[in-house]
């Protein structure tokens, strides 16, 4: 093979992007033809006087072909291009993740959030950051290799000087265990910090889908408040124009119809936003429809088994056995730099020969004297760090529980108010209904008819208010206990201090 065409198919594997098999075969190709320059047409001629004065090419080869399949084993850099548009799905369908049935339950919506939430799909590249700190962690110091070839300048020596040494730092060796352990942990940690993510993501989609469901079913008491009044005011303005009645008359009204207006406009606005939140969160465009049932499907909830459960709440919630691993990390750190306070030591061995043919060997020791740096520093680092993670579990426990509870005491709350409302509304409901007949038939005023209807859509508008807070509350509950949300393997957190 002519020189050019080793250097084009060596140029073309070593920068092809996404065919690292080919690049390594190009650099073991190039290996096998350095070592083979030279060898056509003069192996045959030689004769055994003449190989033997041939054997520096051979070493020289050996290593040309040494060091390009040392090659052949290295990582290779390969470009990963920035998106040049937002990755979003104009529509369910294009979701990723089984084609759900229409309209979309709450928990389907769950699931389409976890497959396809933007950050989640971020966040689960962290394991890969972590997996590959865990490996650097496992991997052991390599020892050094030194020579040195001294030619002969002037003097009374016969041939060139060399040495050539091997040694091996001993104290990365005293710190092994240790690192790995920390890696370890830090690894598991990362794992709970993304089922603590994956649970808060469910959480939202869970609240935003039965806010927009809630607040769908309730829309249409909001507009038939405003529809009644807007009638009423319609006819005192006819009125007022013919001066049939007074300003005085048709202020409360317009006051009234102003305040109905005000709630419709500021209940649409809270509609699209949440459904936009939605759609952010799916990773679908704002323009996107999500079609969802009309009454919300969340989990069994028990407030009862749910305050008997939190003293096992800091066995299951994923951000506490996250803290947890992250104590235990800093704990194997402090201990890493306690060790590494052992004197830096590197043994070995070596070989020379001087200019006389004069050869010698015997180890070496190279031992670092801890006068002025001891590890102080680090070493004071790594305790604050631990005290510091260990005051944040201990305030995290306490906002855990004491979060729960309160939502739990608020939820009691809310139950008895909304079930006071809806005790009270059939009798608003037959009061509108015997005002609207009384109104009918002319044996009411229509300021008193106006007053009883709005009063039922009133007592309506409290029971939607009192049931989207509800829901609000389980929903915060079941999200901080976990109910039907991924789970993490506590025992993930025992394993990683393992000694």
């Amino acid at each position: 093979m002519a020189i050019a065409d080793m250097i084009g198919l060596f140029c073309r594997t070593a920068h092809a992007p996404s065919h690292t098999r080919a690049r390594r075969w190009g650099y073991t190709i190039l290996g096998a033809w350095l070592a083979g320059i030279g060898d056509d047409g003069r192996a045959a001629g030689r004769g055994p006087a003449e190989r033997n004065d041939h054997e520096e090419p051979r070493v020289r080869r050996s290593i040309a072909l040494l060091f390009a399949t040392t090659l052949a084993g290295c990582a290779h850099y390969s470009t990963l291009p920035l998106a040049t548009t937002a990755p979003l799905a104009p529509t369910v369908a294009a979701l990723d993740g089984p084609a759900p049935s229409m309209p979309l339950t709450v928990e389907q919506v769950v699931t389409l959030a976890l497959a396809n939430n933007p950050d989640l799909r971020a966040a689960r590249l962290k394991r890969g950051v972590a997996a590959g700190q865990a490996t650097q962690a496992a991997v052991l110091a390599n020892p050094s290799l030194s020579g040195a070839f001294l030619p002969l300048l002037s003097g009374a020596g016969a041939v060139p000087a060399w040495n050539l040494g091997l040694a091996q730092d001993i104290k990365s060796l005293v710190t092994y265990r240790a690192r790995r352990r920390a890696a370890t942990a830090s690894t598991r940690q990362i794992a709970a910090d993304l089922v603590w993510q994956e649970w808060q993501i469910a959480g939202q989609a869970r609240q935003i889908a039965t806010d927009i469901i809630i607040g769908t079913r309730g829309r249409p008491t909001y507009v038939a408040a405003f529809d009644l009044l807007a009638d009423r005011n319609g006819k005192l303005e006819r009125a007022l124009a013919t001066r049939t009645v007074t300003l005085v008359t048709v202020a409360p009204d317009r006051l009234a119809l102003q305040a109905a207006r005000t709630s419709l406009n500021t209940f649409d606005q809270t509609l699209l936003s949440q459904r936009h939140q939605l759609n952010a969160l799916l990773g679908l465009t704002p323009e996107a429809v999500v079609p969802l049932v009309a009454a919300p499907d969340l989990p069994s909830f028990d407030p009862a088994a749910i305050r008997a459960a939190l003293s096992t709440l800091p066995d299951r919630r994923p951000d506490l056995l996250a803290l947890r691993l992250g104590y235990t990390a800093a704990d194997e750190q402090l201990r890493v730099a306690i060790l590494s306070q052992f004197p830096d030591l590197i043994l070995g061995g070596s070989v020379s020969s001087d200019s006389s043919r004069v050869i010698n060997g015997g180890p070496s020791v190279q031992v670092g004297i801890p006068v002025f740096d001891r590890n102080q520093g680090n070493v004071a680092i790594a305790r604050a760090t631990r005290a510091q993670l260990h005051a944040d579990y201990a305030a995290r426990l306490a906002t855990a529980t004491g979060t729960v509870g309160a939502l739990l005491r608020e939820y009691e709350q809310l139950a008895a108010q909304l079930a006071i409302a809806r005790r009270d509304l059939p009798a608003a409901r037959t009061a509108a209904a015997r005002a609207q007949a009384a109104f009918g038939a002319s044996n009411i005023d229509e300021r008193g008819y106006v007053d009883l209807v709005s009063d039922r859509f009133a007592k309506e508008e409290e029971i939607m208010t009192l049931e989207l807070a509800l829901f609000d509350r389980q929903v915060a509950i079941q999200t901080l206990v976990g109910d039907g949300l991924p789970t993490i393997d506590g025992s993930a957190e025992q394993s990683g201090t393992d000694r």
